[in-house]
């Protein structure tokens, strides 16, 4: 039985890992042709065509991240339907590989492929997507996140304060900071803009640089002696604001869910949290973080049915091609649940785990059907 287990684990790995080539090359010219526009533009002159190779080859772990659920059922499948159509899986039920013996040995390959799927998700993908970025911010001049940059909060007292950061340069610096103070009641109290700044050394606030501050006087209540409503305004080269925003939370704020680690997703979910802000966004992608690894046992599940068909000549292709389009609809369905969720306001886990739990209804469906009555 150990011969027959090693020869599933050989050809599977080996179809998974030609099928994984395959897409990465696929997604590697796609993006290879996007990224064409922006070398050798005005402004970015140092942004050659060796730089544009380097930052898409960058990029490919969090495709691999991405694609391995996918390409396991594709290469699983591709596998299970030759070893069906050339007999050799007949043989091996002869040779006392029953269902259930089967499943099992399908189950542990798929455990490694989901590990797999959580390292290179957890450690690589964000390692490499945060090279990627300063590969690109040293040649073009700064990382930003959309056209208003990265908004945060964060509560002192009984006030509450809105900073914006417009983007990060190579060495880590904040460009165009902005911060807003409301008081209990939401009146704006003080107001301020900095050109620059960076993380104080002690953790304990931000060093900024070109700062211009306002601050609101409300007044008095309107008796003969009280004060008037006035604004004071300051510039100043340089300023210290007292904060606890820390620099990967600047960090976390100004990188899509999808490319941070777990961890720390669930220390800028207790942030937002802590701060009254919402954070159904980055609870769907957390849970999805937890959940998506496990999508490959889901995979392998699916892909044993097809050990038990029966193949034409030729007929492999179309059954190949079915895999391919149950691996598409998985993504395309867990993305819709991704945006769904988080406009209806659904359960996070839930709508993180309802893709994966409807394959796997699927998977044991075929699994009861195809190998178990038939």
């Amino acid at each position: 039985m150990k011969t027959i287990r090693r020869l599933i684990y050989r050809e599977a790995i080996t179809g998974v890992a030609f099928v994984t080539l395959a897409f990465l090359a696929l997604f590697f010219f796609f993006d290879m042709v996007d990224e064409l526009r922006w070398v050798g533009r005005a402004g970015d002159a140092g942004y050659t065509l060796s730089y544009a190779l380097l930052y898409v080859a960058l990029s490919l772990p969090a495709h691999l991240y991405e694609l391995l659920p996918i390409t396991v059922l594709i290469g699983t499948i591709f596998v299970m339907a030759r070893l069906a159509q050339s007999s050799e899986f007949t043989i091996m039920r002869t040779s006392g590989l029953g269902p259930w013996r089967a499943l099992r040995t399908l189950l542990v390959l798929g455990c490694g492929f989901a590990i797999l799927t959580f390292a290179v998700g957890d450690y690589l993908a964000p390692l490499s997507d945060k090279a990627s970025q300063l590969v690109k911010a040293r040649r073009t001049g700064q990382i930003s996140s959309g056209a208003t940059g990265a908004w945060l909060k964060e509560r002192q007292g009984d006030h509450s304060v809105a900073v914006n950061v417009r983007a990060l340069d190579t060495n880590g610096h904040m460009r165009n900071v902005r911060v807003y103070e409301f008081d209990g009641r939401g009146r704006v109290v003080s107001t301020l803009q900095a050109e620059r700044g960076e993380f104080a050394p002690d953790g304990n606030g931000w060093e900024l640089e070109g700062v211009h501050r306002n601050i609101f006087h409300q007044g008095g209540d309107g008796s003969p002696g009280s004060s008037a409503a006035h604004v004071e305004r300051f510039a100043e080269a340089q300023y210290r604001w007292p904060t606890h925003i820390s620099t990967d939370m600047v960090a976390a704020s100004l990188l899509k869910p999808d490319k941070m680690a777990t961890i720390d997703l669930f220390q800028y979910i207790r942030h937002l949290e802590s701060n009254g802000q919402s954070a159904q966004r980055y609870e769907i992608e957390f849970w999805r973080k937890v959940f998506y690894p496990l999508s490959c046992l889901v995979m392998v599940v699916l892909s044993l049915p097809f050990a038990y068909l029966h193949f034409r000549s030729g007929g492999i292709a179309t059954y190949v091609f079915g895999g391919v389009m149950a691996g598409i609809s998985f993504f395309l369905l867990n993305n819709v649940f991704g945006y769904a969720g988080n406009l209806r306001n659904w359960s996070p886990w839930l709508t993180a785990a309802a893709p994966g739990l409807i394959y796997t209804v699927l998977s044991l469906g075929a699994f009861g059907w195809l190998v178990l009555r038939r």
